[in-house]
C-alpha cells in the first residue's frame, strides 16, 4: 500500500509527455490526410470530419491526463479491485444489450457517442494486476498466486472473445511481458510462442496428406521433437540425453526414408513420427522415475501436451473460427490470394506502402489513401496513410520514435520503488509492444487482421482514452515515486 505521506519531489516525465503530445498530433494529421476526400475536401477543424471530431477526442483526452495527475497516487492502488469488477460488469453489459456492428457487439450506444469497454479493461487489468502482486509475501509461481493472476487476465478475455473481439482479447496476453519480468519461467512463454509455431506449420501444410497424418501435423511433431531435445539441454544440459532423443528420430526416419526406396514398400511418415515421439516419451519418464526429477517428467508433459494441441488445431481451426477468420489466416500463412476478399485488405495496404517509395509522396498527395483503395485506413490500416506519403523514410523515423518510447517506459518501470509500480509500468509496456507488433505486422501482411488500433494514431475516442488513461496512470505513479 501506498503511505499517505508520499510528497511529488519527483516531477513528470517530460520526454514521455512530449512523446505522447507528438504521437497524438501527428496521429490527427494522419486521420485527417486519411479521411480527406479530394472532390468535397472539408477544414482539418470542421466537426462533421473525422479529423474535426478527433480534434475533440484529443481535448477531452488532454482534461483526462491532467485530472489523472491531480489525484492522489494511493487512490490507483485503493480502488483497483473495484475499477476491476465495475469493469466486467460492463463487459457483461455490453454482450447483453450492444448493438450489432460490423459482426462485433463491443459498443455500448450513449446518444450520439459511442464506447468500447473493452478498451478501457487494459489499464483496469493491468491495475488490478498491480495492487494483487503488491500484497506482502506474494509470489507469483505459488499455486494459487497464479491461478488468481490468470483468471484475473482470462476472465475479461473470454469476456470480450464472446463480443465477437478477439483482436482486443489478445491484447490482454500482452501481461505475460510484465508476468515475465515478475518470475513466471521462460517455460510458459516458450511454450506459448511452441503453439503459436504448432498453429501455423499444422494448418500451413494441412491439405496434403501422407498417412495417417497430414503433412502439416508430421513437421510438426518433428518441430515437437526437436524443441524437446532443446529444452533437455537447456535445463539438465545432459549431452547423452540429447543425443539420444535425437537418435531415437533420426534413425527411425531415416529408416522410413530407406524403406520407401523399395516402391513394394508403403511408409507411412505419420506412423514414424508418432513412433519416435512415443519413444521420446517413454524415455522422458523413465529418466523421471531413474533420476527421481520432476524436470524430465514436465519435458514429457510439454511433449504429449504439444501433441494434443497439434490434434486440437484443426478442430479450432474449422469447427470454432469463423469463415472470414479463416480466410484471413489462410491469406497470412499465403495458403490463398482472395484479392477481392479476406485479402482485399492486405493487398491495397501493401500497394499503398510500397507506392510511397523512399521518400513518399508527400501530405495529402496519397493517391491509393485518396481514392479509398484502403478499407479502414483512419482507423486500423492507419499506417498505410503514413507509409504513402511519408515513404520508408518517415516510417522508420516513427517506428524508431515509438522503439525510444517503449525503452523509456521499460527504464521508468525499472525505476519505481514498488511492486505496484513496477508491475503497473511493465503492464503498461506490455499492451504498447503489442499493439505495435500486430498493428504493423498486420498492415504489411506478416499477421493477420483482428482489428488492432495503432496507439494514439488510429481514429476513435475510445482508443484514444483508453491509451491516455493507461499511459498517465504511469506517468502519476512515477511522478510520485520517492516517499519518505
Amino acid at each position: 500500500m501506498y503511505s499517505s505521506t508520499i510528497y511529488d519531489k519527483g516531477k513528470i516525465d517530460r520526454w514521455m509527455v512530449a512523446f505522447y503530445l507528438f504521437f497524438v498530433v501527428a496521429g490527427w494529421l494522419n486521420i485527417y490526410a486519411a479521411s480527406y476526400d479530394l472532390e468535397n475536401a472539408v477544414n482539418i477543424f470542421d466537426l462533421s470530419g473525422r479529423a474535426g471530431m478527433q480534434l475533440i477526442w484529443i481535448g477531452t483526452s488532454l482534461l483526462v491526463a491532467f485530472a489523472i495527475m491531480k489525484i492522489d497516487t494511493s487512490f490507483f492502488d485503493t480502488f483497483a479491485l473495484l475499477f476491476y469488477a465495475i469493469g466486467i460488469i460492463l463487459l457483461i453489459v455490453t454482450v447483453a444489450i450492444a448493438p450489432d456492428i460490423k459482426g462485433s457487439r463491443s459498443w455500448l450506444v450513449l446518444g450520439p457517442v459511442s464506447i468500447q469497454p473493452a478498451e478501457f479493461m487494459k489499464f483496469i487489468i493491468a491495475l488490478a494486476l498491480a495492487k494483487i502482486m503488491n500484497i506482502h509475501g506474494f509470489k507469483l509461481m505459488e499455486t494459487k498466486n497464479l491461478l488468481l493472476v490468470s483468471a484475473i487476465i482470462l476472465l475479461p478475455m473470454l469476456i470480450v472473445i464472446f463480443q465477437s473481439e478477439t483482436g482486443t482479447a489478445l491484447v490482454y496476453l500482452s501481461f505475460v511481458i510484465m508476468l515475465y519480468r515478475e518470475g513466471l519461467p521462460g517455460g510458459f512463454i516458450f511454450t506459448g510462442l511452441a503453439m503459436i509455431v504448432y498453429f501455423v506449420v499444422g494448418i500451413k501444410f494441412s491439405e496434403e496428406q501422407i498417412g495417417i497424418f497430414s503433412r502439416g501435423e508430421v513437421y510438426t511433431i518433428v518441430i515437437i521433437l526437436i524443441f524437446t531435445a532443446g529444452m533437455v539441454w537447456s535445463y539438465v544440459k545432459r549431452m547423452n540425453v540429447l543425443l539420444y532423443i535425437l537418435g531415437i528420430s533420426a534413425t527411425i526416419f531415416l529408416g522410413s526414408y530407406l524403406l520407401s526406396l523399395f516402391n513394394w514398400i508403403e511408409v507411412d511418415y505419420g506412423i514414424s513420427a508418432i513412433i519416435s515421439l512415443s519413444l521420446v516419451v517413454l524415455y522422458l519418464l523413465f529418466l523421471s522415475l531413474r533420476y527421481w526429477k520432476i524436470i524430465y517428467l514436465l519435458m514429457a508433459l510439454f511433449a504429449i501436451g504439444s501433441f494434443v494441441f497439434l490434434e486440437s488445431v484443426e478442430y479450432v481451426f474449422e469447427d470454432v473460427l469463423q469463415p472470414h477468420q479463416q480466410m484471413r489466416i489462410k491469406v497470412t500463412l499465403g495458403m490463398e490470394e482472395d484479392l477481392l476478399g479476406s485479402g482485399y485488405h492486405i493487398g491495397q495496404s501493401k500497394i499503398a506502402i510500397g507506392s510511397g517509395a523512399l521518400f513518399g509522396k508527400g501530405y495529402l498527395n496519397g493517391t491509393q489513401t485518396k481514392l479509398k483503395y484502403v478499407p479502414e485506413q483512419d482507423t486500423d490500416f492507419i499506417f498505410c496513410t503514413i507509409g504513402e506519403e511519408q515513404g520508408f523514410i518517415g516510417s522508420s523515423v516513427l517506428l524508431l520514435l515509438f522503439l525510444i518510447f517503449i525503452l523509456r517506459l521499460i527504464f521508468m518501470a525499472e525505476r519505481q520503488k514498488t511492486t505496484f509500480g513496477r508491475v503497473y509500468g511493465y503492464a503498461v509496456a506490455g499492451v504498447f509492444i503489442f499493439h505495435l507488433i500486430v498493428n504493423i505486422g498486420m498492415v504489411l501482411g506478416l499477421t493477420p487482421v483482428i482489428g488492432i488500433p495503432l496507439p494514439f494514431f488510429s481514429y476513435g475516442g475510445s482508443s484514444l482514452w483508453g491509451f491516455t488513461i493507461l499511459l498517465f496512470i504511469f506517468l502519476r505513479i512515477d511522478k510520485s515515486r520517492k516517499r519518505i
